[in-house]
């Protein structure tokens, strides 16, 4: 049996556009017009799966997608600094911004440690390996770094050297927990149409 599932990273909104955690808000015009032109430009899936996030829901809508939310895709917990801009946490807690973004294991906010993540996105991702066919993913771009770091045996560290950028499609595919990764495919009309030779 070949598993194959395609992680989207959703499309711009306000907190993408300002490198700010999560506050739940909705994309912007230019982020679900862009996901709108997209649509059709993924392949058939067996199966769709959506972060519960407003973004994610919404940018699975755009794309023409209709998924099931699973709570084990949720993004990185924060805690008392969902909402805010990395700045804005260091400003307020420089230290303990310092030791999150050093010590993979720590959580100083409140929240879920990055290892914390990619053990929960590992546990989702092998349980993912028992659908036969493709499953196609709208989640949050740290979602999609875990992917990444938990296919490739990365030391969780990596997490924070992996860019993200809104509205890709990184597909994982494989057999028997054996994984394959394909990084960063942008979404929506080839390029190459409308051109003449």
């Amino acid at each position: 049996m070949t598993s194959r599932v395609t992680f989207v990273s959703p499309a711009m909104n306000d907190s993408l556009r300002q490198a700010r955690f999560d506050d739940g808000c909705s994309l912007d015009a230019g982020g679900r017009a862009r996901a709108r032109a997209a649509a059709g430009s993924l392949p058939p899936a067996v199966r769709v799966v959506v972060s519960p996030s407003a973004r994610c829901r919404e940018t699975a809508a755009a794309l023409g997608l209709d998924g099931v939310e699973e709570e084990p895709l949720a993004g990185l917990d924060v805690g008392r600094w969902r909402g805010l801009t990395l700045a804005e946490a260091g400003a307020a807690e420089p230290q303990e911004v310092g030791r999150w973004m050093a010590d993979p294991q720590s959580a100083p906010h409140g929240g879920e440690s990055v290892v914390d993540l990619c053990a929960r996105v590992g546990d989702w991702l092998r349980a993912a390996s028992e659908t036969d066919g493709h499953t196609v993913v709208v989640v949050e771009p740290e979602i999609v770094r875990a992917v990444v770091t938990e296919v490739l045996g990365a030391p969780a560290a990596a997490f924070w050297r992996l860019d993200v950028p809104p509205l890709t499609a990184t597909s994982v595919s494989g057999r028997d927990g054996r994984w394959n990764v394909r990084l960063g495919q942008a979404l929506g009309p080839d390029p190459a149409e409308g051109q003449s030779a």
